[in-house]
Formats: C-alpha cells, structure tokens, sequence
C-alpha cells in the first residue's frame, strides 16, 4: 500500500492472555478506539521514544486493510471487503495509557503505527500467525484462531458504528507478552508469510 488510510481503527484486549497480562477483563463487545494516520512510518523508519513517556512498549498486530465500502455489513459482506494484510506494530505509552481516562495520547505519537507492505489476499485468519521480536528475540506469538472477536465479526461491528473505507486499516488485538522498547532496540513484527515491518528505537531529540 503507497497511501495513508483514512483511519486506523484499533481494537484492544481481543486476546485473552494480553487481557489478563494487564489486569482487564475480557470485553463483552469489541473494545475500539483510533490512531491516527499520522502515527503511521514504515519499514526501516524509526520509532521515536517521547520524552513524556517512561514506559514505551511493543504490540504486535495483525492489520486488515479495507479495498471497499462497507456500512452495517453482515461478516460475509465485511470479509468479501477485505482488500490484504499488513504486519503492524501498535507502540504504546503504556504510563500514558493508563494515566489517561482515554487512549488518544498513549496511542497517538507520531512514528506509534509502523506498518509493513501489504499482502493483498484474504488469508485463512483463524491460521495467520503473528510474531514479534526485540533484537531477534520473541517476545509475542499468536494466531487469529485465539482472537476474542473473530476478524469478520471485528468487521461487521465496527461498520454497524462507522463507515470502512477503501484503504482504512483495521488493527485487530495483540496477543500475550507486550514488553518495553528502548533506544537501541529493534522491533520486528510478522504476519507470518504475508506483511514484516522492522524498525529501531530512538530517544526524542
């Protein structure tokens, strides 16, 4: 993908392991909130560590990239929607995050969204794998099949409360084991077979 999506629609807590990691309950409903298109760099750039945060942490991501229009769809009409995948990192404040009474700022810094080239293709997401590594380290594993929230029922609810547009990406939850990123790290994140994004850790200058 060349341009910037429209919107970038999170969803959070949709693995019950990363839920319990940080001491939340599993949602009844898919947990949304935004982050900008401004937050998006790709592959190479770096992250920028804000001097406002003590605590900059990694959330690997499988992003799902919209190729058409869909408003209050059925899970059939939201998959036949998706246009392809792209690995996609969801840094986080984690301090701000939990000082705030909502996420904008802990999720909002420009260079928080990097995300890889686009796989275009509408995978077997209960088998898509995601895999995120500090200096070649694992430190996050999951697959779709153990998403909360399936990605067509993701799709289809987010519709029913706003309109996905072509080239909007939908982040889809982060799997157990979010940990710190600091300058001088490098962080990868993998769809596996489809979409990598890597990326260094910078101090804020």
């Amino acid at each position: 993908m060349t341009d910037r999506p429209g919107k970038i629609v999170c969803v959070g807590r949709n693995y019950r392991e990363h839920a319990r990691e940080l001491g939340n309950a599993v949602p009844t409903e898919p947990l949304l909130f935004l982050k900008p298109p401004s937050s998006i760099i790709r592959s190479g750039e770096a992250i920028v560590s804000p001097a406002l945060t003590s605590r900059l942490e990694h959330e690997g991501e499988i992003g799902v990239v919209i190729g058409m229009s869909i408003r209050r769809a059925t899970e059939a009409q939201a998959l036949a929607a998706v246009r392809g995948i792209v690995a996609l990192n969801d840094v986080t404040a984690r301090d701000l995050q939990k000082s705030d009474p909502q996420w904008t700022r802990g999720k909002g810094f420009d260079t928080f969204c990097p995300i890889g080239p686009e796989w275009v293709g509408v995978p077997d997401f209960e088998r898509l794998e995601v895999v995120c590594r500090v200096n070649g380290v694992i430190r996050q594993q999951g697959t779709g099949g153990e998403m909360v929230f399936s990605v067509p029922v993701l799709l289809a609810y987010i519709s029913r409360v706003m309109t996905l547009e072509p080239g909007d990406i939908v982040a889809t939850g982060t799997p157990a084991g979010v940990g710190p990123l600091i300058p001088g790290d490098v962080v990868e994140v993998e769809v596996v077979g489809c979409s990598i994004v890597s990326n260094p850790v910078v101090a804020e200058s």
